[in-house]
């Protein structure tokens, strides 16, 4: 997994409980890179989720609403780092559905032993997506963050359902996203 996943989480838990938190999570978890991370190295997920588990027993909130709030960070760090992913894009949906055919293209010229997840999209209607995010790491829940921040960051809102389904060493979710107010 890219650095500047766990670079980025750091600096969210930083930004609400301060570096000490940081640091003490580190230190406890024992983590086998030491928790210094450099955003182009290459980490293993695990060590997020001890990370992310660490940060729940902290803070109190349950590890899959962290990982939605991290979703929401990371998204917002999108906008502001990679802006031109953004230009042209009508709206959430259409976002959405550039992650495959355009940012994932981009993001294996940069990075070509990039392990990135799989979203396969369809649009049935205009205000309509199902999304399917497959994965080996178990991350549905940040990946509904991103969701939820995209179609924050487009001034929409939106119904969001998700199936979780069990598939050998991968993690399947099924996203119905339905556009309730339009930018």
């Amino acid at each position: 997994m890219k650095g500047m996943v766990f670079v980025e989480l750091l600096s969210m838990v930083e930004d609400a409980f301060g570096e000490a938190v940081v640091d003490g999570v580190i230190e406890k978890a024992a983590l086998p890179s030491g928790g210094a991370y450099t955003s182009v190295g290459n980490y293993p997920c695990e060590e997020l989720i001890v990370l992310v588990r660490g940060f729940s027993q902290h803070s109190g909130i349950p590890g899959a609403e962290l990982q939605r709030l991290f979703g929401h960070w990371m998204m917002k760090s999108f906008s502001r780092h990679y802006p031109g992913f953004f230009v042209g894009k009508g709206g959430s949906l259409d976002m959405l559905a550039a992650i495959e055919g355009e940012i994932h293209v981009e993001v294996r010229k940069l990075y070509p032993d990039a392990d990135l997840p799989q979203f396969d999209t369809a649009r049935p209607d205009a205000g309509t997506m199902q999304m399917t995010y497959r994965s080996p790491r178990p991350l549905a829940d940040f990946c509904q963050g991103l969701i939820e921040g995209c179609v924050s960051h487009f001034g929409e809102t939106a119904r969001i359902d998700r199936q979780n389904r069990i598939s050998a060493g991968q993690t399947e979710a099924d996203f119905q996203i339905k556009i309730e107010t339009p930018a």
